[in-house]
């Protein structure tokens, strides 16, 4: 048998000639439908913003144009929903998607655009965020949760959302003397279709807040925070949208939902507040740029293969709501 010539160049098993570069393949791609939010704290800047933190590409259709600040929202301006099927139709002739991102969708006919695109993917997993809509009217609270239990919910494999939030929708009648449990809103999002529910924002004692992905048969995982004084604004988004981040690149949802709550425990631990109203999660915490935190003390620069990576700093209290 010949021996190779050891200063020749060994074969490249994926069959690329010397001197052709071997294109990467490109990175998933998770479609986002939701409000632009001015602040940037949430909606579809924040899914844009958390989706490119995880490593994925966010392809984002507006459904509504939210007024408001980091404290409140004002008021909404809804889209026809001709022009929100258009947007995503557009780009789903062009691009795959792996997986789906529901936020806020601005009106029971925008949830019926919406619910029209996802049923003709029935095998790309769906994140669906449940925002408090409580600055709605009573009317438009209605309309907008019927539409959502009976277009969205079918099918959704995860549905996120703070623990009051999902039991004003999903148990409106509940008067027991006790919260709902994660396992009941799991039951009776399952009656809708739904396959899990991640439940954010349960009451524990000792100041804790618990975290729980839960289906029909029980809790299934979770992670606790502590509770203190500051409020975030954008914290569901920023979940729900690594999520689905997560979810696009095959991992199973008890895997994801553990490294999306890392990854919002850690945002939050770096958010910033960009103004007078709440604080904003910091999706790129990771990152810092030259010559600050994390660069060598002899004042070189880092080489490639060692990105800066900023250790999470505490910036006191974070709450999920």
């Amino acid at each position: 048998m010949s021996r190779q010539d050891p200063t020749s160049p060994a074969p490249d098993p994926t069959g690329t000639q010397p001197g052709e570069e071997q294109e990467s393949p490109p990175p998933a791609c998770v479609m986002s439908f939701n409000a632009s939010d001015p602040s940037g704290a949430g909606g579809s800047a924040g899914d844009v913003a958390t989706i490119a933190a995880m490593g994925a590409h966010a392809l984002p259709v507006v459904t509504a144009i939210v007024m408001r600040d980091t404290a409140e929202v004002f008021d909404h301006q809804t889209l026809d929903g001709d022009c929100i099927v258009e947007q995503a139709r557009s780009i789903l002739e062009d691009v795959p998607v792996a997986a789906w991102k529901v936020g806020f969708l601005g009106s029971a006919e925008g949830i019926s655009s919406v619910a029209e695109v996802l049923s003709d993917y029935p095998d790309v997993p769906l994140v669906a965020y449940l925002p408090s809509i409580a600055w709605l009217d009573e009317e438009q609270q209605q309309s907008y949760l019927d539409a959502f239990r009976e277009l969205v919910l079918p099918q959704t494999l995860v549905l996120v959302g703070n623990h009051k939030t999902l039991s004003d929708c999903l148990l409106p009648e509940w008067d027991a003397d006790r919260p709902a449990s994660p396992r009941e809103l799991a039951v009776a999002a399952h009656q809708h279709g739904a396959a899990h529910v991640l439940v954010t924002g349960i009451s524990l004692p000792n100041q804790y807040l618990d975290n729980v992905l839960a289906g029909p048969q029980g809790a299934i995982t979770g992670e606790k925070f502590e509770r203190f004084e500051a409020s975030f604004v954008g914290a569901g988004d920023t979940l729900s949208a690594a999520l689905a981040a997560l979810l696009s690149v095959g991992s199973e949802p008890h895997d994801a939902v553990g490294e999306a709550l890392a990854f919002l425990d850690q945002s939050l631990e770096a958010g910033f507040r960009p103004g007078m109203g709440n604080v904003v999660p910091d999706r790129f915490f990771w990152a810092l740029p030259p010559g600050e935190e994390g660069a060598p003390e002899d004042g070189s620069e880092p080489s490639a293969e060692e990105p800066r990576i900023e250790e999470p700093t505490t910036r006191g209290p974070r709450r999920i709501h």
